[in-house]
C-alpha cells in the first residue's frame, strides 16, 4: 500500500519494540493456522449437515477455532497497543531531548507550534497505524501463504487462480497509496501550519488586542482551518475510492474461484467438502490485504507524523563524547562565526575567559550578545570556528555534563505551573529544603515567600502568573544559587525592572557572581562595576576590550 509500509528506523531508535513486533509476527502465524483450522472444520461440518449427519468432532473443532481466532485478535490488539504506547513515549522523549540539545534557536527555526502539534496530535495518530494497519500487514503476509499452501493440496487449479489474482491487490494498493501519501503530507503540512500560527497568535494576543488586529487573525485562522478541511476531504475522497477499487478487485478474484468450483461440483469433478473448503479459504486469502488497504489510509497521518518525528529528533552527535574537565581553567572562542537563515549573528569572534574572571558584554540590541551565551550553553553551534573548554572542543563534550557546570539566568525567567520550591529546584532536583531556604534568602526572595499564602509550597500560575517581573527574576537567581555552579551566564537579569526590583536583583547578583566565573550581558552601570573587564560587541564583531573600572 505504501512505498515503505514499515520504517526500519523504529527498530534502531526504539529497541524496546523489537519483542513486541516479534510477538506480533508470531501471532500472525498463529492466526494463519487458526484460519486454516476454522475453514477445514467448517467445511467438514457443512458437508456432514448436507448429508444429514452432525459431525460433533468438526463442530467442537470449529468452536475451538473461532475461540482461538478471537483470542489471537485480542492478543494482536494488546501487543499493538503496547507497541504504539512505547513508540509514542520514546519519540516524545526524543523530541524533548532534541529541543534541549539544540536549544531555543532551533525550536524557533522549526516553529514551536509545529513541534507541539507533532508531539501531541501527530504522534497520537500512530494508534491507527499500530493497532490497525500493522497487524493487518502481518496477516497479509502469513494468511495468504498459509491459504495457498492448503489450497494446493485441496485443489491446485483454484490455488493457481488465487496465486495469479492475489498480487493485484497490493499492486493497485501501491498505486493508490502513492496518491494518498502525497495528499496526507499536504494535509499534515496544513495542520502543522495551523497549529503553529494558532500558538503564535495566542502568545501574541495582548499585542494583537492593543493594535486592534485580533479580528483579522481570527479570519486568518478560519482560512487556514478551511484549507486543512479541504486537504482532509481530498485525502478521504482518495481513501474511499481506493477502498472501492480494492473491494472490486477482491470480489472479482473470489468470483473467478467460485464459478469454476460451482461448475465442477455440478459435474461431479470435485467433492462437496473440498469445494466448500476452497470457497471458504478463497475470501480469507484476500481479506487481510483488503483490510490492510483500508486501514492504511486511516493510518497515513500517523505514518507522516512518524517520519517527521524521526527526522526532527535526529541530532548530529560526535563519534565520541569527551569528559568535562574537573576544574575548568579556560574557555576560549577561536574565530567563531554564527550564521542564521537571514543574518550573521557573530563574525570571526575570538575570546578567552579564565577561571574566576567576571566578563561583562555590552552592545546594542541584536549585536550578538545573547548568541555568545547560547554558544556556551550548547544551544548554538558555530558555523565556523571552535569553542574550546580547556583545549577540548565543546562539540565533543557530553553536553548534559557540561551544562551541569553552568547556571543560567535569562532575560525573562520561565516559571512553570508548579510550587515555588519546585521552580527553584529546577536546576538541582535533589536540593534539600534548607538549601532552598538559603537560596531564597540569598536571592532576596524571602519577603516574597512570606507574602505568599502557602510560602514555598504555593503553586504558581502558568509562566509564573501571580509574581511580578522582578520577583520572577529573583526566582531565577534563587535557581542559580541552589544550583551552585562554578560558571554563571547572566543575560541582562535587570532588564525591564523598576528601580526597587532592580536594586534587589543587583544586590543578589553581586552575591551570586562572587568567587565564580561569570559572563554577564549587561547595560546598567551597577552591574558593569562587578566585572573585571568589559567586552563591546557591535554587529557581531568584538570591536573593543576594556578593563573595567575598579
Amino acid at each position: 500500500m505504501s512505498r515503505r509500509p514499515f520504517d526500519p528506523r523504529l527498530l534502531r531508535r526504539v529497541p524496546a519494540t523489537r519483542r513486541q513486533f516479534a510477538a506480533l509476527g508470531l501471532l500472525g502465524v498463529a492466526a494463519a493456522v487458526v484460519v486454516i483450522a476454522q475453514a477445514t472444520t467448517l467445511a467438514a461440518l457443512l458437508a456432514g449437515a448436507v448429508g444429514g449427519q452432525l459431525d460433533r468432532a468438526a463442530l467442537a473443532g470449529f468452536v475451538a477455532a473461532v475461540a482461538a481466532r478471537a483470542g489471537v485478535v485480542w492478543g494482536q490488539g494488546v501487543v499493538a497497543a503496547r507497541a504504539a504506547a512505547t513508540v509514542k513515549a520514546a519519540l516524545r522523549g526524543e523530541l524533548l531531548g532534541a529541543v534541549g540539545r539544540r536549544g531555543p534557536e532551533w525550536v524557533a527555526g522549526q516553529r514551536a507550534g509545529e513541534i507541539a502539534t507533532l508531539a501531541g496530535r501527530g504522534l497520537d495518530a500512530l494508534d491507527a497505524y499500530f493497532t490497525g494497519y500493522l497487524p493487518q500487514l502481518v496477516l497479509g503476509v502469513t494468511v495468504p501463504v498459509a491459504v495457498l499452501g492448503r489450497m494446493v493440496f485441496a485443489d491446485w487449479s483454484s490455488a493457481l487462480i488465487v496465486a495469479v489474482t492475489l498480487p493485484l491487490i497490493p499492486i493497485f494498493g501501491a498505486l493508490l497509496g502513492w496518491q494518498t501519501e502525497a495528499a496526507t503530507k499536504r494535509q499534515w503540512r496544513r495542520l502543522a501550519m495551523l497549529g503553529g500560527h494558532f500558538l503564535d497568535m495566542v502568545a501574541g494576543l495582548p499585542t494583537l488586542r492593543a493594535f486592534g488586529r485580533e479580528r483579522a487573525q481570527v479570519d486568518v485562522v478560519h482560512r487556514m482551518a478551511d484549507e486543512h478541511r479541504t486537504a482532509t476531504m481530498r485525502t478521504l475522497r482518495i481513501a474511499f475510492l481506493s477502498g472501492m477499487v480494492l473491494e472490486l478487485v477482491a470480489t472479482l478474484s473470489v468470483a473467478l474461484v467460485a464459478v469454476p468450483i460451482g461448475l465442477r461440483l455440478l459435474d461431479g469433478g470435485i467433492g462437496l467438502e473440498t469445494a466448500l473448503l476452497v470457497l471458504l479459504l478463497a475470501p480469507e486469502a484476500y481479506l487481510p490485504l483488503r483490510a490492510a488497504g483500508a486501514r492504511f489510509h486511516a493510518s497515513m497521518e500517523g505514518v507522516t507524523a512518524l517520519d517527521a518525528a524521526l527526522s526532527l529528533s535526529t541530532v548530529e552527535t560526535s563519534a565520541r563524547a569527551d569528559d568535562v574537565p574537573g576544574v575548568v581553567r579556560e574557555i576560549r572562542l577561536e574565530s567563531v562565526t554564527v550564521e542564521y537563515d537571514r543574518t550573521v549573528a557573530l563574525r570571526d569572534v575570538s575570546l578567552t575567559i579564565r577561571a574566576g574572571e567576571r566578563v561583562a558584554i555590552i552592545g546594542p540590541s541584536g549585536a550578538g550578545k545573547s548568541t555568545l551565551l547560547g554558544l556556551l550553553l550548547g544551544f548554538v553551534r558555530p558555523t565556523s570556528g571552535r569553542v574550546l573548554v580547556d583545549g577540548v572542543d565543546l562539540a565533543t563534550l557530553d553536553l548534559d555534563a557540561w551544562r551541569g557546570r553552568l547556571a543560567w539566568v535569562p532575560q525573562r525567567a520561565h516559571l512553570f505551573a508548579a510550587s515555588l520550591a519546585d521552580n527553584i529546584r529546577l536546576g538541582a532536583p535533589g536540593a534539600t529544603d534548607e538549601a532552598v531556604r538559603i537560596a531564597v534568602r540569598s536571592a532576596a526572595l524571602d519577603e516574597v515567600v512570606e507574602a505568599l499564602p502557602d510560602g514555598l509550597d504555593t503553586v504558581l500560575g502558568e509562566r509564573g502568573h501571580g509574581l511580578s517581573s522582578g520577583q520572577r527574576q529573583r526566582v531565577a537567581l534563587a535557581r542559580a544559587f541552589v544550583r551552585d555552579a562554578p560558571i554563571l551566564l547572566l543575560d541582562e537579569p535587570t532588564a525591564r525592572l523598576d528601580g526597587g526590583s532592580e536594586a534587589a536583583v543587583l544586590d543578589a547578583t553581586r552575591r551570586l557572581v562572587a568567587g565564580r566565573t561569570a559572563l554577564m550581558v549587561a547595560h546598567r552601570p551597577a552591574l558593569l562595576a562587578e566585572a573585571d573587564r568589559v567586552i563591546r560587541v557591535t554587529d557581531g564583531h568584538v570591536v573593543s576590550l576594556a578593563e573595567a573600572a575598579a
